[in-house]
């Protein structure tokens, strides 16, 4: 994102129009002028006024409610402003082109307003991301997982972390250079050992929670099975749409068909297959064959709907068309259904929605980006080689290992393309 911090930038932040209300965001040292030349005076800070919008060139362009946030207490650390207008797109555009070629404002790049956010210090990057995973929530267990980290929360004992090991460096440098001498505030050489023990303890606490990649893109749900034993039909019957087509011709789904889904407030994406068989003779079907089986391993959770036993390990046995006389039952622990009566239908997806329970982050769980738990990792690999070690200068160098590790994840060290690809996940006007 090649962009100059000094322009003053501009969006629509609210839903698509047309809309009752639409919310339009200002950041930068031109907020103000821009506002004040549109609306004819500032109202007081962080207060709303009514006013009457009027581009001198255009004219009267509607009747709104202003806000001013003078810099540092704004959400991006500039001064911002908002007009909070009617929703019709004539009504907006005529205010946008009022703000870009009447006040000289920039349109804003997807993330740009989070992006200053960040730089100003208003958030750091794990409130970044979880932030972003936030606002592309759909479902009920995303969003209260989310909002922990989203808050500010798991920011807050990272920091505290690192306020330990920064105690625990300091503690190993009296050690090293002022071994006669006993420095005011610095833990006893006894303690930072423990210290840096307990730290990387807690860390694998976190570290022990399924990512928040996983909650954000769902675990998967793969329908798997010989030709004809109705796993299309299923995949259509937990949609409740039409979404593959049915057929008593064998093979006639050849590649994998996947859809997002919420179940139970859960989020999946359920994948129907082609039918796995080794005979085929068929090219095209051989290659669907082979795309199901790849499917297959790497599913988070399998829907086996062929004969008893002959699964992968680990699969939920469902017995499907038990309203056909010539279906064959299961026994143990498998679920039937029927995609006709959707008989089973309700207590096959409440069984799913309690396997995806176990298996993603709960409410109350810190849940952090790979990239963020492979630094987490990183940091209570180095506190566990600095607790033991006889080597002051070691201990020293895997605890600045440490304290690099949690920087990164707080955004203090972080590379320009990796700020690109987080920010560009952002929607324009966030």
């Amino acid at each position: 994102m090649k962009t100059d911090a000094k322009d003053t930038i501009f969006a629509l932040s609210s839903g698509a129009p047309p809309c009752g209300v639409a919310i339009i965001r200002m950041s930068g040292p031109m907020a103000g002028e821009a506002l004040e030349r549109l609306s004819g005076s500032l109202p007081k800070p962080r207060q709303a006024g009514l006013r009457q919008i009027r581009d001198p060139e255009a004219g009267w362009l509607d009747e709104a409610l202003v806000l001013w946030f003078p810099a540092p207490r704004s959400a991006t650390g500039e001064d911002c402003a908002e007009i909070h207008c009617h929703g019709g797109r004539a009504v907006i555009a005529a205010i946008e082109r009022a703000l870009e070629m009447g006040c000289g404002l920039r349109r804003a790049e997807p993330g740009e307003f989070t992006r200053r956010a960040f730089v100003n210090g208003r958030m750091d990057l794990l409130e970044a991301e979880a932030l972003s995973d936030m606002l592309s929530a759909e479902t009920e267990l995303q969003r209260a997982v989310l909002a922990h980290s989203a808050g500010g929360r798991a920011s807050t004992e990272l920091a505290r972390w690192r306020e330990a090991v920064l105690a625990a460096s300091a503690a190993v440098e009296q050690e090293l250079d002022f071994s006669d001498e006993d420095e005011e505030g610095v833990p006893p050489a006894s303690q930072w050992r423990g210290q840096a023990t307990q730290v990387a303890r807690e860390m694998d606490a976190w570290l022990s929670v399924p990512s928040a990649d996983r909650l954000r893109e769902g675990l998967r749900i793969v329908l798997a099975g010989p030709p004809n034993s109705g796993k299309s039909s299923l995949f259509n019957a937990i949609l409740d749409e039409a979404a593959a087509i049915v057929s008593p011709i064998a093979g006639t789904t050849r590649d994998a068909i996947e859809r997002p889904i919420a179940i139970g407030g859960v989020p999946f994406l359920l994948v129907d297959t082609a039918g796995l068989r080794g005979d085929s003779a068929d090219e095209i079907e051989a290659i669907g064959i082979s795309r199901a089986e790849a499917e297959v391993a790497r599913a988070d959770i399998v829907l086996w709907l062929g004969p008893e036993g002959e699964g992968p390990d680990g699969a939920l046995e469902v017995g499907s068309m038990i309203d056909l006389e010539t279906s064959p039952r299961k026994g143990g622990a498998a679920l039937h259904v029927s995609a006709q009566t959707r008989d089973g239908i309700a207590e096959l997806m409440e069984r799913i929605a309690a396997l995806g329970r176990e298996r993603l982050p709960r409410p109350g769980q810190v849940a952090v980006s790979r990239r963020q738990k492979e630094r987490l990792a990183s940091a209570a690999s180095a506190l566990r080689r600095a607790s033991p070690a006889d080597d002051l200068l070691l201990a020293s160098e895997a605890l600045r290992e440490a304290r690099h590790a949690m920087d990164a994840m707080l955004g203090t060290v972080a590379t320009e393309d990796m700020l690109d690809m987080l920010f560009g996940r952002f929607c324009i006007g966030k």
